[in-house]
């Protein structure tokens, strides 16, 4: 079996047990990304090889004294576009940081190599993130892993494809509204929206009221995003919100549980979410898989109202987005996307006032989240309204389902189905769910509890056992 196959746990028990060198590791997925990523465009910003393979030497010699610098030691890694590197350009698929060399790690990326993880280069994204669509005017687009002529989704598009043609062991993804569940959903990998707080963020301009996206782990097998989880969380006091609440070595000690979960399905929340053909059933199978299992599924019902959601939603993301994007709007607005200055736009002339409704408003959705998860351990939606969609398609302009065709009114509402545990801060896991008949991917989010991180996983690793069949269905490079 190529080395590029094993599971990031598989090969960092090779690695520390000398059946393979880091050097070896290391070239193995140098000459993958050489053979596939010409194709697909999912990792950018390539370091020289001679530079990664000098690393992996370095790490050679430390495990020949009996030195191991953690679970990751010699694996390489890249990280999303988004997230700073020293050394490597971040820039956020904008000309406007195209030169941006950053000279501080974030903290996500210290963590990692603190474990060993060498940085290889960056996965693609769309510009500023923005956009289940992974294309920007600096690397150009990403192609789907199982048909270059559709989307990779986004804005983890370059992770997801990255996974899905074995170019990476494991990937960083971030999530706002859906960006690592969606494209792990169209690339057939697992991805995971931890807790809010459970991955902490630094630097950042603003510590306390940003906290709708975060960063998360994405992998081929539940059990290596847990390793790869755990290893991105934790307190830290540049962080105060961030969570301290699981002990340490929590990702070995899980196990599958599916026996007597309570699974309430929320599919399209009573017809109000348009679906195209096939999302449903394919979820509803993914869901027959669970009852095999032993889970008792069922329908659910929201109680709360998806339209004054949708609007409390559009209020927060206005905000929060556009407070990112002033500077670079300042800095060149006609460099920027369409969808981005929208967003800027639509938060001038929002009062305070309006915000802080806004947060009156989620505080009463997140209520009734909680009734829902009084009756349920885990509920269910899909992890996407259509599927992947024509390259060249920017957005979605509408929705065509089995009763007729749904006209979207902004570049992001064809996603609304992911934003429930978004704006209750609830972890969420999509989980693969089968194929349409031209062969594209399709997931579910399976939506826990508040900080109910390890018993998503639990599920997922039971789930993960019993759709060996469609995860093994692999992409043709």
């Amino acid at each position: 079996m190529p080395l590029t196959e094993l599971s990031a746990s598989a090969l960092s028990q090779a690695i520390h047990a000398r059946q393979f060198s880091c050097r070896e590791v290391m070239q193995a997925f140098l000459d993958r990304i050489a053979v596939v990523n010409p194709r697909f465009n999912a990792v950018v910003s390539l370091q020289a090889h001679d530079l990664l393979l000098a690393q992996a030497d370095v790490c050679d010699q430390e495990l020949a004294r009996g030195h191991s610098r953690g679970w990751l030691h010699g694996i390489p890694l890249a990280f999303k576009d988004l997230v700073d590197v020293a050394g490597i350009p971040t820039t956020c698929g904008s000309v406007l940081l195209r030169d941006n060399i950053p000279a501080q790690d974030a903290l996500l990326v210290q963590r990692l190599k603190a474990q060993g993880g060498i940085v290889i280069g960056k996965t693609n994204t769309p510009e500023w993130g923005l956009g289940s669509n992974t294309f920007n005017p600096v690397f150009g687009a990403t192609g789907n892993a199982y048909n270059t002529a559709f989307t990779a989704g986004g804005s983890s598009g370059g992770a997801a494809v990255a996974l899905a043609h074995r170019m990476l062991p494991l990937a960083d993804g971030s999530d706002f509204m859906g960006s690592l569940r969606n494209p792990a959903a169209w690339n057939n990998v697992f991805g995971m929206r931890p807790s809010q707080g459970r991955v902490p963020a630094y630097p950042v301009n603003d510590a306390w009221v940003s906290q709708l996206s975060t960063d998360g782990p994405m992998a081929r097998h539940v059990s290596d995003l847990s390793r790869l989880l755990e290893t991105m969380s934790g307190f830290d006091p540049r962080s105060p919100l961030s969570l301290d609440d699981l002990p340490q070595g929590w990702s070995q000690q899980l196990r599958p549980k599916s026996r007597h979960i309570r699974v309430g399905w929320l599919g399209d929340l009573n017809g109000y979410l348009p679906m195209e053909d096939g999302i449903l059933q394919a979820c509803e199978n993914g869901l027959q898989r669970l009852t095999d299992l032993g889970a008792h599924v069922e329908p659910a019902m929201a109680t709360f109202s998806p339209t004054a959601v949708w609007q409390t939603w559009l209020a927060w993301r206005r905000v929060l987005t556009a407070s990112r994007l002033a500077p670079m709007v300042a800095r060149g607005r006609d460099a920027c996307k369409p969808e981005a200055l929208w967003e800027y736009d639509q938060a001038v002339g929002m009062s305070a006032n309006d915000f802080l409704q806004a947060s009156t408003e989620r505080t009463v959705f997140y209520q009734d989240m909680l009734k829902l998860l009084g009756k349920f351990d885990i509920l269910v939606m899909p992890s996407a309204q259509v599927w992947p969609f024509g390259i060249d398609t920017r957005w979605p302009a509408e929705i065509r389902t089995a009763h007729g065709t749904v006209k979207m009114d902004t570049y992001h509402r064809w996603m609304e189905v992911v934003l429930y545990p978004s704006l209750a801060g609830l972890p969420s896991l999509n989980v693969p769910c089968g194929f349409n008949p031209q062969g594209l991917p399709m997931g579910m989010q399976l939506i826990g509890q508040p900080r109910g991180d390890l018993a998503v996983l639990e599920l997922g690793l039971a789930y993960e056992e019993a759709v060996s069949d469609w995860l093994a269905v692999r992409p043709v490079a």
